[in-house]
């Protein structure tokens, strides 16, 4: 009779935490972390990511702070969309399918700039 008392009592409190995993995994506070998020196609081929890259100085001595860049990158490997956000501003970069067109809206500091730039390499800016 106490060992059937005892096999109740186990089975009740194991219901009890698959209830309460179920609601954990199921609730409002269900998050998915980590350093880099990639999503690949059939073939294994990167087609768009979300990476954190650290603060950086470059040769000529410009300085870009911590940065956020999510990318949406063809079938060719060719990143079409770029869009990134920095302590400073943020960036958002739509590219056509020759190379160099693309179209640059920018805003960084206290400026702000739209650089349109076709397959032939003519750019034109337009800033306030």
């Amino acid at each position: 009779m106490k060992s059937q008392r005892l096999l109740i009592a186990l089975t009740v409190l194991n219901l009890g935490l698959l209830v309460f995993l179920l609601a954990e995994v199921n609730g409002a506070g269900s998050v998915l972390r980590g350093r880099a998020l990639e999503i690949t196609d059939d073939e294994g081929r990167t087609r768009a990511s979300i990476k954190v890259y650290p603060a950086s100085v470059l040769p000529d001595g410009t300085t870009y702070p911590e940065t956020v860049l999510l990318r949406l990158i063809n079938s060719q490997g060719t990143p079409n969309v770029k869009l990134a956000a920095t302590e400073d501003g943020s960036a958002l970069v739509l590219s056509g399918e020759a190379n160099p067109t693309h179209v640059q809206i920018l805003a960084r500091g206290t400026t702000s700039s739209l650089k349109l730039t076709n397959k032939d390499g003519q750019q034109h800016s337009i800033a306030p």
